[in-house]
Parts: structure tokens; sequence; C-alpha cells
């Protein structure tokens, strides 16, 4: 197999685009950037429609790249182990298919599937590991990318067996093959080599080794991108720290928000802290011990056992450092529990029993007052973090109570250790299986921990006496998962056991409008009102308990979706707001707001709009077909404010509200000129009558859009523009009134696409963009 998986991926994308697959053709070309630089939001948004079309036009190729990145992404950016392993092996099935065996792609679902057992116990799974990389690697020519992946994936394996110099040589003999087959060593490369040195203990050659790769990618490159500048500081930042170097170390680490939003950093970036904490550059506080809890949490509850528990001995030796007992024994719990789901243990059950005993060798927290006066003494204090951890468990310790177990739990939930605290409200409910309080906050920390398991454990316990509770806690998870139908579902099912409850209404209209079903979402917030406030009418200040005003916006954002302008002014005049007409549909003008919707790629788009209503709006810019509005549109948007106003009161600030749904198309189809920017005071004048005439222009280029003079060849500014064609108006109208209103201009504009639909000469456009570069 010598094909060239990115030439493939070209001539497929281009195959795609003339058979009319646009969408699926820009997922092919996109899959790849969004998985390995960590644009999860995007990727998670285009995979599903890809894969579909993939089957549905019956291209297996493509089906094993659009799975093979997808997986890349689950395993290297977001460290998924068990969460991920029948992907894995499915995907090995299929890509060594009859019909899949010789797609270039097709290697890459061993890495994928060696990566995932990587991330569940790398030392556990060595001989497996390196049976099938062997196997693979005997088949791959040096010249192929697939055999740098696979050779830094063997080196991987070869660390995890405690064998850093069979690493570092295999390193070095894979790099001397790929060289004399022609090609270079990607960057990948160095972190892999970089690796093995510091296993080694030799942090200065480590450091050298990224210079050394980062200066071969440039040689080649352009310039980093951001993953890539991500990960090469904080590899030095590592490095450096290990060297004693913690001034160059911290320029080098990446902020704790980068970490926090990329998880293949986290480890080295902890790594990296705990240096810097003992040389006393980096503050060891209750913040740092929450944030790296949080992170231990996600890998437990990703299966990927052997990350978790090396993340969570860092965070031990810290918590141990600063004196916080009850963390650092919740900790070495966790680490006792994750021993359980090992293959191999040695090397790491030693490592976890010394910070047991380092966890328990820390003083007992001292109460500041006889334990039966705590509570009041409690009552009194506002404690938080560790402290409060350290107090409550010392309390309950010296005399057990529901209460101070229940305390204590909240306390390690917040520091980031849901699933020891719902380890310890579980036990207790074993104890008193009758306590609903117990059963409510254990709900609310399973569901924090990610524990799916642990929540059909606690419903079908709750089922046979408190049937209601079991659906609202079936409802609550399957919601924290985005599985909207089955929220519907349980809170319906739940509605019935207990008509008298508020909140799965709520819910349930939630789940409603997250699927599209806004009658469904209408009736329940009409039916929470009702349930909510007084039978013998509304009152105009709304003081019942349960009714909120976000439930009034909710409403009113559900009724304008379904056109009741009726109940959009009933409920809005609850609000406040003042309407000019007292019936018929709300189409006023209020304001300038951003409305922010998704491209076809995921990636967000915040688009100026008219504020026609409460809650609709009317598009104002003309778009492309990488978003499914366009200019006239009137939308429907979401009542949560997305960006505060700033208290300067800025001038330019404009509201933002995320996209519910679209409500009434203007049906204007999309032209695009180019060309020499003619001057604001005429570009004003073509804009006017263009308005005039039914059409619409945005400008969508900037000011670093520049063009040069064929003539003199200076720099002019340029104008890339979309034409709005209204539905009734034909492409040769729209190509007349543009050739009317831009003759006699200094530079000609182009449209050579909307010529083309016209059915005029194109010959005149396309000698514009050969003149001007366009």
């Amino acid at each position: 197999m010598s094909t060239d998986i990115w030439a493939w991926v070209h001539d497929n994308h281009a195959r795609l685009v003339e058979s009319g697959q646009h969408r699926l053709a820009d997922a092919l070309a996109e899959i790849a950037g969004h998985a390995v630089e960590g644009r999860n939001e995007q990727l998670d948004a285009v995979f599903p429609e890809a894969l579909a079309a993939a089957r549905a036009l019956d291209l297996p190729w493509v089906e094993v790249f659009l799975r093979h990145w997808r997986l890349q992404n689950l395993l290297n950016k977001r460290h998924q182990g068990e969460a991920a392993l029948e992907e894995a092996v499915s995907l090995l099935e299929f890509a060594h298919r009859p019909e899949t065996e010789s797609c270039p792609q097709s290697v890459c679902a061993v890495q994928d599937f060696t990566i995932c057992h990587a991330n569940i116990d790398g030392p556990g799974y060595v001989p497996e590991r390196l049976a099938v990389l062997e196997e693979t690697l005997a088949r791959v020519e040096p010249a192929r990318a697939c055999f740098d992946c696979l050779s830094r994936e063997y080196a991987d394996t070869l660390e995890d067996d405690g064998r850093a110099e069979a690493a570092l040589a295999h390193l070095d003999r894979a790099q001397a093959r790929i060289l004399a087959a022609g090609e270079q060593v990607s960057l990948a490369f160095g972190h892999s080599r970089a690796s093995a040195l510091y296993r080694l203990g030799r942090p200065q050659e480590a450091l050298d080794a990224y210079d050394t790769a980062e200066a071969g990618f440039l040689a080649t490159r352009r310039q980093l991108d951001e993953d890539d500048r991500r990960k090469l500081a904080v590899g030095r930042a590592l490095m450096l720290a290990t060297l004693g170097r913690a001034q160059a170390a911290l320029v080098q680490l990446p902020s704790p928000e980068e970490a926090e939003n990329f998880a293949d950093i986290r480890y080295r970036w902890a790594c990296a802290v705990a240096e810097l904490v003992e040389a006393d550059a980096y503050l060891n506080d209750a913040e740092l011990g929450a944030r790296l809890a949080h992170w231990v949490g996600y890998l437990d509850a990703a299966g990927s056992h052997r990350p978790c528990l090396d993340l969570l001995l860092v965070a031990g030796r810290l918590a141990v450092r600063r004196g916080a007992r009850e963390v650092a024994r919740t900790l070495a719990g966790t680490g006792e529990r994750k021993l359980g789901l090992l293959r191999r243990t040695d090397g790491v059950a030693d490592r976890v029993a010394a910070l047991r005993s380092a966890a328990d060798a820390l003083p007992v927290a001292e109460l500041p007052v006889p334990v039966e006066e705590f509570r009041d003494w409690l009552a009194g204090h506002s404690l938080a973090g560790e402290q409060a951890a350290d107090l409550l468990a010392a309390a309950h310790t010296a005399a057990p109570a529901t209460d101070l177990l229940i305390g204590l739990a909240g306390a390690l939930g917040a520091l980031g250790h849901a699933r020891a605290a719902a380890d310890l409200l579980w036990a207790r409910l074993e104890l008193d299986p009758a306590n609903d309080q117990l059963a409510r906050v254990l709900s609310a920390a399973l569901i924090d921990a990610g524990d799916g398991d642990g929540i059909r454990r606690l419903a079908d316990r709750l089922m046979a006496d408190s049937p209601a509770d079991a659906y609202w806690v079936r409802a609550r998870w399957a919601a924290a998962e985005g599985r909207w139908a089955e929220v519907g579902e349980h809170c319906a099912a739940m509605i019935v056991e207990d008509p008298s409850r508020i909140n799965p209404r709520r819910l349930g209209a939630l789940a409603a409008t997250r699927l599209g079903d806004h009658r469904t979402a209408q009736r329940l917030y009409q039916d929470l009102l009702a349930h909510a406030l007084p039978a013998e009418g509304t009152p105009a200040d709304l003081q019942h308990r349960a009714v909120q005003g976000t439930d009034l916006w909710h409403l009113v954002t559900v009724a304008s979706a379904n056109r009741d302008w009726a109940v959009v002014r009933s409920t809005g005049a609850l609000l406040g707001l003042d309407f000019e007409q007292d019936s018929g549909p709300v189409d006023e003008e209020w304001q300038i707001v951003t409305v922010r919707a998704r491209r076809s790629n995921g990636s967000p788009a915040d688009l100026p709009a008219i504020r026609t209503g409460p809650a609709t709006a009317r598009i104002m810019p003309v778009l492309g077909d990488d978003l499914t509005l366009n200019h006239g549109d009137v939308v429907v948007f979401g009542p949560t404010l997305l960006n505060e106003a700033p208290e300067d009161q800025d001038r330019d600030w404009r509201p933002a509200f995320e996209l519910l749904t679209l409500l009434d198309p203007a049906g204007f189809t999309t032209w695009w000129l180019d060309g020499v920017w003619p001057g604001t005071a005429r570009w004003v004048a073509f804009r006017e009558a263009l308005t005039d005439a039914g059409f619409a222009v945005w400008a969508h280029s900037g000011d670093g859009y520049t063009l040069q003079d064929p003539g003199t060849g200076v720099a002019l500014p340029g104008v890339y523009a979309a034409l709005g064609v209204p539905p009734l108006a034909s492409a040769a109208e729209a190509d007349a009134i543009l050739t009317t209103l831009t003759k006699g201009w200094d530079h000609p504009l182009s449209w050579p696409e909307l010529a083309a639909a016209a059915g005029v000469d194109v010959a005149p456009h396309r000698e514009i963009v050969e003149r001007y570069g366009l």
C-alpha cells in the first residue's frame, strides 16, 4: 500500500464536490484538522452527518477516514479509554474487511486500537500492543506517514514496559529508515524522543530534542499551529522545571485555562507544576487541588485507568504537601479502586500505598468546639474547600451522623471528588435506605461523577417505593448526556406519578425545545404556570415560589416558534413588555441584536439582526451556503443572554442570543461579487439602489483585503461581497442591475457564477478575475 492518504483526500474531495456532495466534501477536508487541534465541538457537529452520508453513498473508504479521525480526537485529545473501546474494536474490524483493507487509512485503525488500550492500561497490554504493531509495521513502507505514527506508538509501548532505552533505540532506527526513504520525521517524533529521554533522567537532552524537532518542522513549514505550540510549550515547561529553571519554566507553562480546555496537555502540565511547587515557584492551594481532582474524575469516568492513576499520584503528592488530609486520603482511595481495574500494578501499587501512608499520617483537624456543639458552630461560620472537608471528616469520625456525612460529601464534591462523595453516600444509604435526602444528594453526586451505572442502580432501587423520584433521577441523567427524547419520556412518566411536580414540566419543556417540538414545550410551560399559580388567576407580580421569570421568557420563545402571538403578547405583558399592536403577528423594530448560529462545520457565526419582537429577529447580512440562514430570514432565538453589557455602556455593544429555529425564510439566493472597492460614497449609493430594487448586498471582506492595479501595480483596497437575490427575481435581472449600477466605475466588479446562471457572456468576468488576480 503506497497510496498517499492526503492525495486520496484531495481526489475524493474533488469528486464529492463535482457530484454535489458539498457538506461531505467539507467534512472530509476539515475533520482531521478538527481532530488534532482539539476543536471538539466542531468535530462533534460534522461527524454524524458526514458518517451517515458516507454510508448512504456506499463509500467505505471515506467511512474509515472519518471514523479514524474521530477516534484520534477521542483518544488523544479527550483521553478516553474504555469509553472509546467499543468503537476502536469496531473500526479495526471494519477497516480490515475486503472492501476497506486497501484504504490508505485502514492501517491507522491499528494505531487507534493500541492507543485505546494504552489509555486503559498501557503496561498491562504491552504484549498485545507490541504484537499488533510489529505485524503492521512489517507491511508499511517507511515513506508513508503511517510508518512514523506506528513507530512512535511502538516506542511509547516500550516506555510503558519500562524500556525507555529500547524505545530511544527504536526511534533512532525508525528515523534512519524514514530519512533513507526521502522523507522527514514528524514534529510528534520529537515529542516521543523527548519522552524517552525524560524517562531516562536526561531532561536537558529532552529539551534539546524539542528544539531539534521544532527546527526541522519549521524548515519545511511556515509556522507552528496552536496545537503544536501548546504541546511544545508544556513539554519544555516540564523539562525546564525538572532542571530547576523555574522562571524559564513559568514562561513556557500554558495557562491553567488552556490545560483545562485541552486534556492532552494536562498530565505534563500537572507534573511541571508539581516541580515548580517543590521550588516554591507556584502556589499549591485548594484551587489547584480542585482543578487536578476534576481532571482525575474526568479520566476516571472515561475509563482511562492508567492515566487517571498517574495524575492522581501527582495530585496526591501536592495534597500531602499542603496538608489537605481528607483530599489526600480521598485520592488514595480512588487510587486503590483504580488498581483493581489494571492488569499490571508493578511500579504503581507501591506508590499508591505510599500515598495512603502519607495521607493517613497527616494530623487530623482539631475541632474548634466539642463535637456536640459543632453543628451550632458550623451554622455561624462560613466554611468551604479543604478546611471544610477536614473539619467535617473529623466531626463525623468523632460522632457519625447523616447530616455530617452529607456535608462532607458536599465538600468533597465541590473539590472535584464527585465519585468519592457518591461512594460515601452509597455506603450510608445502605444503612439508612429510607432516607430521601440521602437519595437526592446521591443522585446529584452520581451525575457530577458521570456514573451511569450508579444512576441506573439508584433509579432501580427507588422505583419500588418512589417511582416519581426514580423517573426524575433518570431524566436528569439523560439530560446530562443530551438524550433529550429520553428526558421527555421520563418527565412525562414522572408527571403521571405525581401531577403536582413543577420541575419535570420545566425539564420536559427544555427537552421538547431541544428536539424542536415547540408545541409540546409550550404546552408544558403553560401547564407549569397553571400548576404553579393560584387557581383564581395569574397575579401580575408572580409572587408564587415556583414561577421564575425565565419560565415566562421560555414560554414567550416557544410561543413565538409556534406563531401563537396571543400567548406571546399575554406572557410578554407579565414581563412588562409593550407591543405596538394588540393583535396579529409581532413584527416590530426593537433594536440590533446578535444571533449566534452554527456553520455547517459546527463553528459559531455571530450574525447582526433586527429584533422584531421579544424572541424574534430578522437576519441582516447576505450569507453563504455554510449557513442555513440568509438575509431577511426571521428567526426565533433563545432567552438566555450570551454576553453581559459592559459597565461603560459601550454604544457598539449588542445583546447576543442563541439561534433556536428559523421561523420565516425570506428566500434570498446568494451570489458573490469580487473586485476593487469603489469608495464609500459609491458603495453606499450602490447598496441603496440594490435595496430599493428589492435586492441586498453585504461586504464580507475587511480592510486587509487588497488587490493590485494591473496598470500601475499599486495596491488597491478590495471588496468581496455577497449579493442577495430575492425569490421572485431571476439571475438575469440580478446581472442586469449590477451591470447598470457598476457602469462607469474606475475598476469593474466581477460575478462569473451569476453571469453563467444568467446566460450572459462570462468572458469579461473571467478577464477581470485574471487581470486583478481575484
